[in-house]
This record gives C-alpha cells, sequence and structure tokens, in this order.
C-alpha cells in the first residue's frame, strides 16, 4: 500500500516549493492530495498562480502519514492563524506522521503554535528568532522525530527526496529519481541520508 501525503495549501503559498515537494513524492509512488486551507478548493499562490486543490481542510479527517507545509509569507501566516491546521497538523504529529515545514512555515505555522514541541527545526531567514518552543539549527534539511523541516525554496529538491525516501524507504527508486534529473546533490547513502 502506497504512502499518502497532505501538502496544506492557504492564499500565498510558496508555489515552486509545494509543486517540487509534490514531483518529487509522487515519482516514488506517494499519493499526494493537495488540502486548500480556506473557503475554497481554487488558492492562489505567492505570484497570483490560481491553483485547484483537491480538497477542503473543513470537514477532511482522513489520516496521512505526511503532512506538507510549504512556505510562503502569506502563506504560512494564513495557516498559522487558522485553528483547522492546527488541529490537523497536532492529530498528525500525535500520531506520529511525518510533519514536514520548509521555509517560513516551521517557524510560523509550528513556532506560532507551540507545535515544534522542544525539537531540532530549520527555516528561512531570522524567523527564528520569535519561536520559543523549538530548537533552531542552520543545516539545510533537518530531522528530529517525525519533524522533517526545509531552510528554503533553494533547498526543496533536498528536503523533498529527504521526505520521499522517509516515507518509502525505497534506495532504489530514490536514487534512481535523483540521477534521473540530473540531482547530483542528493543521494540515499549521503549526508543526513545516512543516518
Amino acid at each position: 500500500m502506497s504512502k499518502q501525503a497532505a501538502v496544506l495549501l492557504a492564499p500565498g503559498f510558496e508555489e515552486a516549493e509545494a509543486f517540487i515537494i509534490i514531483d518529487i513524492l509522487n515519482r516514488l509512488h506517494v499519493k499526494v492530495t493537495t488540502v486548500a486551507c480556506h473557503d475554497t478548493r481554487e488558492v492562489p499562490s505567492y505570484h497570483a498562480v490560481p491553483v485547484v486543490a483537491d480538497v477542503l481542510l473543513a470537514g477532511l479527517d482522513k489520516e496521512f502519514d505526511a503532512v506538507v507545509i510549504p512556505g510562503g509569507p502569506e502563506g504560512t501566516v494564513n495557516l498559522a492563524a487558522n485553528p483547522l491546521v492546527t488541529a490537523f497538523i497536532r492529530r498528525h504529529d500525535e500520531a506520529g506522521k511525518w510533519i514536514a515545514p520548509i521555509c517560513s512555515a516551521a517557524a510560523r505555522v509550528l513556532g506560532g503554535n507551540h507545535l515544534l514541541k522542544g525539537r531540532r527545526y530549520t527555516c528561512s531567514g531570522d524567523l527564528y528568532k520569535g519561536v520559543t518552543d523549538g530548537v533552531y539549527s542552520a543545516e539545510e534539511v533537518v530531522e528530529d522525530g517525525n519533524l522533517l523541516s526545509g531552510k528554503g525554496l533553494g533547498k526543496s529538491f533536498e528536503f523533498a527526496f529527504q521526505l520521499a525516501w522517509r516515507l518509502t524507504d525505497d534506495t532504489e527508486t530514490a536514487d534512481f529519481q535523483a540521477d534521473h534529473i540530473y540531482f547530483d546533490h542528493w543521494r540515499s547513502y549521503s549526508g543526513l541520508n545516512a543516518n
């Protein structure tokens, strides 16, 4: 049975981060569901690209193996302010599912709602300065238990491959896909991946 990931989208989400992650998860046969975290399935991105999500968060009671939280200055503010998002993340975190924020999402969405719970994380810029319940790391991709965080857009491929590999434990497909797209910076046997 293939793993499943929810990608949370709110107005202003960073579209490049979201779609790189969606692409890599699909390449490793993780079923992705895009989740609109506001009142309609159409969600405008950071650069005003209209995207139609698969489902609305309201009323969604399905459990996923991972919850992906893209960045975006507006997007993460909107996610952080939505109590349905906080409850959705908390429910999955308590069930031990992967919680996967990138860019500003770890600081704003998780840190802003006391969901880091003392774990190590990374995020973009100096947003970590306002976070009180996590331990900031300047690394590009950080794992701590079931929390996997990425620094920002430029590290989306490393982040996505790490998440997809952790979800599937499929080293052969992960390495093949990294080779296939000429992504020479990540292999299952290097760096963080050797842990």
